[in-house]
This record gives structure tokens, sequence and C-alpha cells, in this order.
């Protein structure tokens, strides 16, 4: 398998359906938020670029369940893996995973399994009110395997700290959760300067406020019947628009504050995409800047060295 990662607004979706071009691939989308269906400007589906010269590459994992509903990463590694044994079974050479979600990437690569986790009232109500930068505190000292990439409410926070606390329990009554078996994978990550990065999603997020009617695909959610603090825990763009609509936030602070968050957002991808080297995982950088076609053949070219020595 080929996997694909890199920050928010990087150009991974465009350069992985590139590479399934020229390698008759499929995609496997790793980004926790683009499994809802209904959110799609937020979530930059962008499903206009998985056609490429006239053909459309096949893409998975991607509007899994309606808006409003609750996704585990267990449910997702499921069906990861229901959807990677049919592209193996089919003939498929080269799968290829991509997106920003480290935790769902580095999951599936490592072979680790989280339970389905139920609610711990007790819990919950232990942590109401705890500032998030708390929260985030807390969660860290479980150990690396936590997602603090999507952590930008409190709510998900106690989720994250609830499934933690969960398997530590599971652990200490000597319960093995490693199912699925480790995914032997090139990966590749997108590199972009700091500056570009910023410059990128600023320009990013004014296309999908003022262009893309973002914000009307927020009152579509809420008026199909979505709670607002479900829209809410979804954070980023759905949380800030959401405020937005309730009046809790003027325009200019919807934007700011977004714009804030996403630039936050994608600082804490790199931070774990860099954690993932520490983990015992080899990631190849590529140049988001260069032109499509050179990131290609820089890819192809790591990917056949990446073959040579598996073949040793």
């Amino acid at each position: 398998m080929i996997t694909l990662l890199g920050p928010t607004a990087s150009g991974k979706t465009s350069l992985a359906v590139h590479l399934a071009y020229e390698l008759g691939g499929e995609i496997l989308s790793a980004d926790s938020r683009q499994l809802y269906k209904g959110m799609d400007i937020g979530t930059g589906k962008d499903l206009d670029e998985y056609i490429l010269h006239g053909r459309r590459i096949p893409y998975h994992l991607i509007d899994l369940v309606p808006a409003g509903e609750r996704y585990s990463l267990f449910a997702w590694q499921r069906a990861f893996h229901r959807a990677y044994e049919d592209l193996v079974g089919r003939g498929i050479r080269y799968p290829i995973l991509c997106g920003g979600t480290g935790l769902y990437a580095e999951a599936v690569l490592r072979g680790y399994h989280l339970p389905d986790v139920p609610p711990n009232p007790s819990l919950r109500e232990e942590l109401r009110g705890e500032p998030l930068d708390e929260l985030r505190v807390r969660l860290s000292s479980y150990g690396p395997l936590h997602n603090t990439t999507d952590l930008d409410s409190a709510q998900r926070a106690i989720r994250a700290i609830e499934i933690a606390e969960y398997i530590r329990e599971q652990k200490a009554s000597s319960i093995d959760h490693t199912e699925y078996p480790p995914i032997d994978s090139l990966i590749l990550c997108l590199d972009l300067p700091r500056e570009e990065r910023r410059s990128r999603i600023t320009l990013r997020l004014r296309e999908r406020l003022e262009h893309q009617d973002m914000i009307g695909e927020v009152k579509e959610l809420l008026a199909s019947g979505i709670p607002a603090e479900d829209l809410i825990y979804y954070g980023l763009e759905y949380k800030f628009v959401t405020r937005y609509l309730l009046g809790e936030l003027s325009y200019d602070e919807m934007f700011v504050s977004l714009e804030t968050a996403i630039h936050q957002f994608a600082k804490r991808q790199m931070t774990w995409f860099r954690g993932m080297e520490r983990r015992g995982f080899t990631l190849h950088y590529i140049d988001a800047l260069l032109p499509m076609q050179d990131k290609v053949e820089i890819a192809l070219q790591l990917l056949h060295s990446w073959e040579t020595d598996n073949q040793r």
C-alpha cells in the first residue's frame, strides 16, 4: 500500500489521484470528517478532483454515514479493512491511503485496534467544565496513540479520554486489542513551508465562505434537524459557522476564530506526522510546492526503491 499524508491544504487529494491514475490504484480516505454525508464543503471533499483525463479514480471511506451521527475509530477500522481486502481481492496492487487524520493512518499501519467503547457517565461528569487545554494534557498522559489533531472541542477531548481510560483498564486486565495485522506501506508526506501553508489556508477559507456557500451548507444541515451541538462537536468549520448562525459570533469574529483554529489544526497534524517517525515509521517528504509531474515522478522513484528493498 501507499500512504499519502500531509497537512490540510497541501494538495494530498490531487497527488493521490495522479498516482492512482499512473498505477491503476484506488484511494482509501483517511479523513475523520469526510466520512459524513452532507458535510462536503467544510471537509474539502472536492470530489471533482477524482476525475483525471476523463477517468474517475475510485475512492472509498467517504460518505459512510449521515451527518449528525458519531463514528468511531473502531467503526472506521472495520470499514477500512473491508475496503482494503476488497481492493486486494480484485487485484489492485496499489491501494492509496490518503488523508490528514494521523491517528487513522497510524492505526491501520500499526495494526492497532480500539474497542467499541461504551459511555462512562461518571468520568464525563468528572471532566465536565474542565478547560480544553487541561483535557489535552490529561489525554497526552495515556500514551502516543491518541488523536490530538481533531480535538478542538471539550466534548471531543472528553470522548478521547473516555476511550483512553477504557483501554488502560482493559490492558490492566491483560486483554489484547490488536486484532488487525500491520500493513506494510510506503509512507509519503507532503511538506509545505509554514507561511505558504498559512496563505493557502486563508485563501481556501475565503473561497469556501464567499464562493462555495459553506454557510449555506451548515444552514441546510441545521434545517435537516441536526442539533447545533452535534455540528459544533465536529469542530472547525462546522463549529464556528454554527456559532455564527446562532448569533454567538459576528462574521468577522467567526472568520478570524476559524482561520486561527485551522492554522492550529495544521500545526498539530505536522506534529503528529513527526511523532510517527519517533514511533518507528519512515516518512518520505515531498515538497508540496513542486509541479505535479515532479511530485509524481519522485513518488514513483520512491516506490521503486521501496519495492526493491522489500524484495531483498
